[in-house]
């Protein structure tokens, strides 16, 4: 039985829409939150009426940046980012940060005449320093080396780092495509040989292509909703105290440990190691349940949910432990940072693990309700349009598999001061 009602909302299925029905993607990222959502939730909440443009937006776990657009699309004029995945750091930036259109246009046209006369003269390539990346020839071909290096080195000598982020995302998506990863897998998987053997990519070409659309999308889409007084800030850390306090929180954390449930630092990896971030292969070790704890979590609504798990796998009711109390200790946080009468939405998946499933929403809405809240509805959406693995194996029984999710819970608490 729940403690905390829910409701089962068909209008926040979505059928057959995905985050491109009204906005593109700048780059693809696991299990994004659709923008769809969060605007209705705003509309709904009657947050989008008055006076917006005096209020503020956080999102804790920001990831790719869907809740900003949902706030520039409802009025919210001041909004706040945290990750510490620089790969989604950089997506969100790229998207909400103003860039005058010549500037952009005269940048693009540098890059793409510095790139060319590179790749023309075999003495100048010779001379470009290929990035370390971890077994680089096992993901990646020699001439795909020779080429990405090429067109890292030209990016790095843009002088524009605003400019500079925005075209570093179109890399890093050409860096994806065009290694040997098998590119429907968030984990880093190795394409079988006989694919590796017919796979001949043209980087450049991939590129630019992809650096054009790129453009489009942030000229369209982005750009036109960064007015004058607007603030989005990304921030590359762990969100924990702020000076000032927000008026609405609308994120979608993750579902669990990145090891187990949405792997976002595998599938980064490649990305990051040529973005030259140092501890790329470290990611999903520091995101919430990397360091797994030597306690069960046993004075709340998971403990008999992880109690059962204990019974089959102890290894696996710690690692479970150890999210929770990483998600408990971030929601602590970020009601601190929370005004009176403030808003909070959180959009969760209930994952099962040995046949358990966990309720995430549940802990959700106690744990906000422990620090002052009072927890005003839960919503049940049908989970049709996240990109993330609906299916897994429990037991490790080859063929035996169960469904890990199939609807999506949407937590909203105020705080009632």
């Amino acid at each position: 039985m729940n403690k905390y009602k829910v409701v089962r909302n068909t209008k926040y299925d979505y059928t057959g829409q995905s985050y491109s029905s009204i906005y593109p993607n700048l780059h693809r990222y696991p299990a994004s939150m659709i923008p769809q959502i969060g605007i209705d939730l705003l509309k709904e909440f009657k947050i989008s009426s008055g006076n917006m443009h005096k209020q503020s937006l956080l999102d804790p776990y920001c990831g790719s940046g869907t809740s900003f657009i949902c706030g520039l699309e409802c009025g919210i004029k001041k909004m706040s980012g945290f990750d510490i995945n620089p790969l989604a750091v950089l997506i969100s930036k790229a998207k909400y940060t103003k860039i005058k259109l010549n500037e952009i246009e005269n940048e693009y046209k540098k890059l793409r005449n510095n790139v060319f006369e590179i790749m023309k003269n075999e003495k100048l390539i010779k001379k470009i320093n290929v990035p370390e990346i971890t077994n680089i020839y096992f993901w990646f071909s020699e001439i795909v080396v020779k080429n990405l290096s090429v067109i890292k080195y030209c990016l790095d000598n843009l002088e524009n780092e605003k400019i500079k982020n925005l075209f570093l995302v179109p890399f890093s998506e050409t860096v994806r495509e065009c290694s040997y990863t098998r590119n429907n897998e968030f984990k880093l998987y190795r394409m079988k040989p006989e694919e590796i053997s017919n796979f001949n990519p043209d980087v450049l070409s991939f590129y630019f292509k992809k650096l054009n659309d790129t453009i489009d999308c942030y000229k369209l889409f982005y750009l036109p909703k960064l007015e004058k007084d607007t603030s989005v800030k990304i921030h590359s850390k762990p969100f924990k105290k702020e000076k000032n306090a927000f008026d609405i929180v609308l994120t979608s954390p993750p579902y669990g440990d990145s090891r187990t449930t949405v792997a976002y630092g595998q599938f980064s990896t490649l990305s990051n190691e040529w973005l030259g971030i140092n501890n790329a292969r470290k990611i999903d070790g520091m995101l919430m349940g990397g360091n797994r704890v030597l306690e069960l979590m046993i004075n709340n609504c998971m403990a008999e949910s992880i109690q059962k798990i204990e019974t089959v796998d102890r290894k696996r009711a710690l690692e479970v432990s150890s999210f929770y109390f990483d998600l408990e200790d971030s929601i602590n946080n970020v009601a601190k940072n929370i005004n009176k009468n403030g808003i909070v939405i959180y959009v969760v998946g209930n994952r099962t693990v040995k046949n358990v499933t966990l309720p995430t929403d549940q802990f959700i809405a106690e744990t906000f309700e422990k620090n002052g809240f009072k927890h005003i509805t839960t919503y049940e959406r049908a989970l049709s349009n996240k990109a993330m693995p609906s299916r897994n194996s429990p037991t490790n029984v080859a063929g035996k598999t169960v469904n890990t999710m199939l609807y999506e819970y949407i937590v909203v608490c105020k705080n009632a001061g």
